[in-house]
């Protein structure tokens, strides 16, 4: 509104300059500038159409003012930006990225346990908007200080930690609470950690979430990080999913971040010791001293 106000008033300078005006008694083969601004009035209403780009109606630029042309040529590229800056922010302002990344929210705690035969640290991630993330990745990077067998220390050394559902680690189906896990084998900087040395080490594991919005498609990035005070040796999250009579599915937040102690075996090393013990105790072993003659077995019988 303002700069419409303001083109008006040189459009109104503009008609007085060219004797368009009515009070300047103009002769009837007066060649205007434009036609039909005549007065204040006119000239707001010709700056309105010109910047918004609407028929002019009986409001028309002529060629004889080339003052006039140049103002329309300025006002013109003026409205164009103006409108492409104002779309912009608009659509920015819908899409909301930051406010959108703020609706992923991750488990305050991080915790150790046993899953399907393997040692595993788990994180609790949920979206709490009905809208999807599509292209949903995530992996982690454990920053800490180490030492190079040729002695030089590495400040903020990172190094990559996988981290996977059941789904897959790519092109996951965000709809409901997932929970990430990241294997402890040889492999993982967890392996050499135990419960009582858990807290002793100084190093933050970052998690990142890359994802796009569904309905505007702009990308979003999350993160949040656990420091080792933030990561819970031998518990589980409580589950948090349900399925109602009606066999609807139902999610309880309440229990999002809370946890239960488990069983689990204090190192990374019991636990695959107790597992590959477990393994042959399960198969069983040969006893050479013992000798069975099955089908004389079955004569006896």
């Amino acid at each position: 509104m303002p700069i419409w106000f303001g083109f008006a008033l040189l459009w109104y300078w503009v008609g007085g300059t060219n004797g368009d005006l009515w009070w300047q008694n103009p002769s009837a083969n007066h060649s205007a500038c434009v036609i039909n601004v005549y007065d204040l009035t006119t000239a707001f209403l010709y700056s309105l159409e010109t910047q918004t780009f609407i028929a002019y109606g009986s409001r028309v630029i002529t060629t004889f003012c080339p003052g006039a042309i140049a103002v329309y040529v300025f006002q013109v590229i003026l409205g164009t930006i103006i409108t492409c800056f104002w779309g912009g922010v608009v659509m920015a302002k819908l899409s909301m990225p930051k406010r959108r990344a703020k609706a992923i929210m991750f488990s305050k705690m991080a915790v150790i346990c046993s899953r399907q035969d393997t040692l595993c640290l788990k994180i609790r991630v949920a979206n709490l908007r009905k809208s999807l993330m599509i292209g949903t990745k995530i992996y982690g990077k454990l920053i800490k200080t180490t030492t190079t067998p040729e002695g030089e220390t590495i400040i903020m050394d990172q190094v990559n930690i996988d981290l996977s559902v059941e789904t897959g680690k790519d092109n996951l189906f965000f709809i409901s609470p997932l929970t990430l896990y990241h294997v402890i084998d040889q492999t993982s900087p967890f392996f050499e950690m135990a419960v009582d040395t858990l807290q002793n080490q100084d190093f933050e594991l970052v998690v990142f979430m890359d994802s796009v919005a569904e309905s505007t498609s702009f990308s979003c990035q999350v993160r949040t990080s656990y420091i080792p005070k933030e990561i819970m040796w031998g518990y589980q999250f409580l589950p948090i999913i349900s399925r109602s009579k009606a066999g609807k599915y139902r999610v309880d937040f309440s229990n999002f971040a809370k946890v239960i102690p488990m069983e689990t075996p204090h190192c990374a090393h019991c636990f695959h010791n107790e597992k590959a013990h477990h393994h042959h105790s399960r198969d069983g072993t040969d006893n050479e001293s013992f000798d069975c003659d099955l089908r004389q077995s079955q004569n006896q019988n």
